[in-house]
């Protein structure tokens, strides 16, 4: 199996108040057209507007009320339609809210307006990227390299959307790029090790972490990646050896409990994955798939107590899970409290039957009708 990396690219904050203090002060207004009123107080009267509804956008950011930011900003774009900031601080402000499509399209209004802006393309492909469109997010960063290639953050974010979109040997490229500016950027050696994992270029990845390892050797995250270029290569006692050594170095990192507990659930040994589990937990206590784990674990081993414990957990953390819901329906039965059992299948029942899972349905229809 190959870790599945999670690589993160930073988001310019392209709306600061420095941003917006220029904004307002150079803001080349358009005049729109009352006869009544002249060019001069035109401007007069739209400068003063801008101004205003910019400093409340500014407002509602700081507080991150960052609807009623887009409100603003949008409204603003109407006020003065030939700025480009304006559209890049509602393409940032879409971005915060999740809504990456339409902050690409922001930005892209932003370049229309303004085409030789690095950071709006470093912005836009960020939005694309973040959109699935890993294709057009990478033609966007290097047209942000293009302009200003000795920025890292372009070369980082392309490095990300080309693993996203599997051209690993274009990756490794990138990362060439960026330690020649950035030699112990920590991004960069994700890139490259990550790329090496998904092309199973195992021994490479082993020698190349080990090697980054005896040069930053607090490096939690490197030792998990070493152990699972091991794993991948089905060398699961050295993968294990290296978690280990990497616990005791860092007994603080719950990702390091919990990949040591998988590999003893996989090898049979419960009690030995069931304790990771729990010390991952004790760190971690949200983390989801360390307590699934858990409860199947407990529930196997018929500790209905403790499984019913750890899947009220998981309920308080996903309601909506049909499947913990049941779970804890046999706990309950597995303890003797059928009543309590009947009102848990219930509840997952529904939420299968919201889900269009029919065999689920009819399953809990049974276990049901036998209590």
């Amino acid at each position: 199996m190959v870790l599945k990396q999670k690589l993160t690219i930073k988001l310019p904050l392209l709306f600061s108040g420095a941003i917006l203090a220029s904004l307002i002060a150079a803001s080349p207004l358009t005049a729109q057209g009352n006869p009544a009123i002249s060019s001069n107080q035109q401007q007069e009267f739209q400068g003063k507007e801008l101004y205003e509804l910019l400093e409340q956008g500014k407002k509602y950011v700081e507080l991150e009320e960052f609807q009623q930011a887009l409100y603003v900003y949008e409204y603003a774009a109407l006020v003065e339609q030939e700025n480009s900031k304006i559209f890049s601080g509602i393409g940032y402000i879409q971005a915060l809210l999740g809504n990456y499509s339409e902050a690409a399209q922001a930005y892209q209004k932003a370049i229309a307006l303004e085409s030789d802006n690095p950071e709006f393309y470093y912005a836009l492909g960020y939005s694309l990227g973040n959109s699935g469109d890993n294709l057009q997010a990478a033609s966007a960063y290097e047209q942000a390299i293009r302009l200003a290639p000795e920025n890292v953050d372009n070369h980082v974010g392309l490095g990300v959307v080309l693993l996203r979109n599997q051209e690993y040997d274009r990756a490794i490229d990138t990362y060439y790029r960026i330690i020649t500016l950035a030699p112990n950027n920590q991004k960069a050696i994700s890139i490259f090790y990550t790329a090496l994992l998904k092309q199973e270029r195992y021994q490479e990845a082993i020698a190349f972490l080990q090697e980054e390892i005896v040069k930053d050797p607090q490096n939690a995250n490197l030792k998990i990646q070493l152990a699972t270029a091991f794993l991948n290569q089905n060398d699961v006692e050295s993968g294990l050896q290296t978690l280990q050594k990497a616990a005791r170095l860092h007994p603080h990192n719950e990702i390091i409990y919990f990949k040591i507990a998988t590999i003893l659930q996989l090898q049979g040994d419960l009690d030995g994955a069931l304790d990771f589990y729990q010390r991952t937990i004790k760190l971690k206590p949200d983390f989801i798939e360390a307590q699934v784990n858990l409860g199947n674990i407990l529930l196997a081993q018929e500790n209905y107590f403790e499984a019913i414990l750890t899947y009220r957990k998981l309920i308080e953390l996903k309601p909506k899970n049909p499947l913990f819901h049941h779970n804890l329906g046999l706990s309950l039965q597995g303890r003797g409290r059928n009543e309590d059992a009947i009102l848990s299948f219930e509840t997952a029942r529904e939420l299968y039957k919201q889900e269009g899972q029919v065999a689920k349905e009819e399953e809990l229809i049974l276990l049901i009708e036998k209590l």
